[in-house]
């Protein structure tokens, strides 16, 4: 038999990532028996062993690896369709029920692109409600796979755009934003080079999927904390262009002759139907 059930999913990996029956019968809020059970049924209703177990605990065999990959998918898209289904409801307007579409952005995007796409679409007969949710570096994918969001103003080459449609909307140079007073701020550019190892102003490190990457400068959580650290003289940053928008007076952006430039492109679910994002998606492309 082929098919799964989300149930099964939920248990099966439960147990994948804690690799331990106990605590996953926690995390689960169940008994250790009917847990041990599911996961023997599931193993028999496939044909194949997920697990081995010794006294040393348990271990995930190939086939494990495989479900536990594509359950996790699975429940994300279930999920997804939930929410979406949930916002596709929407609320009553004056001209019937109207739906409501997330759309995400990485924190200290455009907010120049932002408030025209906005503005233009809100002009658009029968246009959604638009909940802007701003998130961190690299978590608008996420995002649209597990159905937070169903559109995301993303970034490349810091997003990956594997899996999903996508539409150009801005390309840009890049900065570097240092503290007024520091001497590279006087230079009219600067390189990558030259911003590599400045043992007096590190670069801020931000969070890519929960974890930093290594360095000695700060660890970054939201823009206002690296705003604060920047004109304190602590740290300084790479963002594109459009970043001057929101520096403050203790900032100095600098151009970077060498860095890539940064595409900002307006992405969706391969898979959407939903006639309203389509709309979005047609105003976006004519800005």
């Amino acid at each position: 038999m082929d098919t799964l059930e989300t149930r099964e999913l939920r248990y099966f990996i439960a147990v994948a990532e804690e690799l331990h029956f106990g605590r996953a019968a926690e995390r689960l809020g169940m008994a250790q028996p009917p847990l041990s059970r599911a996961i023997q049924q599931l193993e028999r209703r496939l044909g194949v062993r997920l697990l081995e177990r010794n006294r040393r605990g348990v271990a995930l065999t190939g086939a494990g690896e495989v479900l536990l990959h594509e359950g996790r998918a699975a429940l994300a898209a279930t999920t997804a369709a939930a929410r979406r289904t949930r916002r596709a409801a929407g609320a009553d307007g004056p001209d019937g029920p109207r739906g409501r579409l997330v759309l995400a952005v990485k924190a200290g995007a455009s907010h120049e692109l932002l408030q025209k796409l906005l503005d233009a679409y809100a002009a658009e007969p029968g246009a959604a409600e638009v909940d802007v949710l701003p998130s961190g570096t690299c978590e608008q994918g996420d995002m649209l796979r597990d159905g937070r969001a169903d559109v995301a103003l993303m970034h490349t080459p810091f997003n990956s755009l594997t899996g999903f449609d996508s539409e150009e909307l801005l390309t840009e140079g890049q900065i570097a934003i240092l503290p007024a007073a520091h001497p590279l701020a006087a230079r009219r550019t600067l390189t990558l080079a030259d911003i590599a190892d400045v043992p007096d102003l590190p670069l801020a490190r931000w969070s890519r999927d929960g974890t930093y990457p290594p360095g000695p400068g700060p660890e970054i959580h939201d823009q206002t904390q690296l705003a604060q650290l920047i004109a304190l003289g602590r740290t300084m940053a790479v963002f594109p262009e459009s970043a001057r928008a929101w520096l403050w007076a203790e900032h100095t952006a600098v151009p970077l002759t060498d860095a890539p430039p940064v595409v900002t492109h307006i992405t969706w679910p391969a898979h959407s139907r939903s006639i309203e994002l389509a709309a979005l998606i047609r105003t976006a492309t004519r800005l």
